[in-house]
């Protein structure tokens, strides 16, 4: 491999490694970093670096400058309060983070978590590549935070940064299939919903970077 392409591969892990921080459940750390301008900065960064528009970098630069110079518990407790209002909810969010409840409402079958067809493709795909839930967790893995941490992995794999478990074969096409059949329709839908639905810049914002990401062929 070239040092051009581990570049590349380790370009799309950090794309990850930010949105999967941005629509995990909110933590003390995104807040402060937002409220120095650290996570703008690296947001732009990050995305330049893998090519998505110019443009929609600028207007999220912008959005995200909002909370620049504000106390870090205040934002805290905005992003965490709207997180649950857009993604938890009660009973049920404003907008489902998990590929399969899409997947179910879209085909008219009751949406639950863990037992429908894409929930379950998605959990045997990641367990055949040596990833299950957390320790002392039985969180579905198909929630987009979770997706997006997965492909983050794939792509240190990819980038040789990371090695394989020792007793894990993990296909040479593993990024390619899941990202094609797994991620990219269903963040496309997200996205959209996201920044139809949220009533705080942040989500907004990050949904338009998820949203940015292209279909194979087109990266």
């Amino acid at each position: 491999m070239s040092k051009t392409q581990e570049q590349q591969w380790i370009n799309r892990a950090a794309l990850y490694e930010i949105l999967a921080l941005s629509f995990l459940l909110t933590r003390r750390e995104l807040a402060q970093a937002l409220v120095n301008g650290e996570y703008a900065e690296a947001c732009a960064e990050i995305a330049s670096a893998n090519g998505l528009d110019a443009q929609m970098i600028a207007q999220v630069v912008d959005e995200l400058a909002i909370y620049q110079g504000r106390e870090a518990d205040e934002v805290f407790h905005e992003l965490r309060q709207e997180y649950t209002h857009l993604f938890i909810g009660a009973p049920r969010p404003v907008i489902s983070p998990f590929a399969g409840i899409w997947y179910a409402e879209e085909i008219g079958v009751e949406p639950l978590l863990f037992v429908n067809k894409k929930s379950m493709a998605i959990e045997r795909f990641m367990r055949c590549c040596g990833v299950g839930q957390p320790a002392k967790t039985n969180d579905p893995l198909d929630h987009i935070g979770s997706m997006l941490e997965f492909l983050q992995y794939l792509s240190l794999l990819r980038a040789e940064v990371l090695v394989p478990p020792e007793d894990i074969e993990i296909p040479a096409n593993a990024y390619e299939d899941f990202y094609g059949e797994h991620f990219i329709d269903f963040a496309h839908t997200f996205a959209a919903a996201t920044i139809r639905g949220s009533r705080m810049p942040f989500f907004a914002a990050m949904a338009r970077v998820l949203g940015g990401c292209k279909p194979l062929g087109h990266e």
